[in-house]
């Protein structure tokens, strides 16, 4: 007799556990239904991949949230809007991207980006971008005969400023005085960059320089070493653009691969 009643009280204390357990992961029974607990777990991941803190008012908001969508979608169901076409499809939609979206996490994964990369691409981009640098100004106009007019005028002593910004029709320096700031040589086009390094600092084209934008008169303002940043300092971006270019190669060649009739 004491033993079976030991048992009895045994198997109750283990179910009374179990029960204990079994609430701890649910958040909520909404009209008999438990909420599960990891619903507000995938909210608080969004939020937090989001960059926002979890605080404890956030986390009773998403509570809240959590609790709403369930009230609503038992609503829906009982509706019967599960059975509609209009679901259906969504439904369809759905799961397409956020299997597309598994898909592409997954080969990010086993095709990470390695520091040997980025070390390579640092080192391409500072091949191209490195040694001198130039703080150029330019009068663009669009006739040869502006530009002379211009030129003569500099030469008695008119401010290159004043008349660029009078004159110039490239609006963006224009508006700075013809400032075009810092910049590498080689983003600009052919003949500006021919243009400008026969000047010597603080010189101006004799002759305006015609490209495919219309006729400019270069000064040379200054010119120094390359300012580049250092590679941890890039390293972050270069990351990021670069997995982003090995994810398009990825789905351009899957849909290379692809027979579509």
């Amino acid at each position: 007799m004491k033993k079976t009643l030991l048992s009895t009280m045994v198997a109750a204390a283990l179910l009374g556990s179990l029960a204990l357990s079994a609430s701890a992961q649910n958040i909520a029974i909404v009209n008999g239904k438990a909420v599960p607990k990891t619903r507000i777990d995938a909210l608080v991941q969004q939020v937090t991949q989001s960059g926002r803190p979890v605080t404890p008012e956030i986390e009773g908001q998403i509570k809240e949230e959590v609790i709403a969508r369930e009230i609503f979608m038992q609503e829906a169901q009982k509706r019967g809007l599960e059975a509609s076409d209009s679901f259906k499809l969504q439904m369809d939609l759905a799961r397409q991207t956020l299997l597309i979206r598994e898909l592409f996490a997954d080969y990010q994964k086993a095709n990470p980006v390695t520091d040997a990369d980025m070390q390579a691409e640092y080192d391409k981009f500072v091949a191209a971008n490195g040694g001198k640098e130039y703080k150029a100004s330019h009068i663009l106009v669009a006739t040869e005969a502006e530009a002379k007019a211009i030129i003569a005028q500099l030469k008695k002593g008119g401010n290159f400023a004043a008349i660029a910004k009078k004159s110039s029709t490239d609006k963006g320096s224009g508006a700075k005085g013809g400032d075009l700031d810092w910049a590498n040589p080689s983003s600009y086009v052919k003949e500006f960059t021919e243009g400008l390094l026969k000047l010597k600092k603080g010189q101006t084209t004799d002759t305006a320089v015609k490209s495919q934008f219309g006729y400019h008169i270069i000064r040379l303002d200054d010119e120094r070493q390359a300012q580049l940043p250092k590679f941890e300092e890039v390293k972050p971006e270069i990351a990021k653009q670069m997995s982003q270019q090995k994810l398009v190669e990825f789905q351009q060649s899957l849909r290379a691969a692809a027979k579509v009739e």
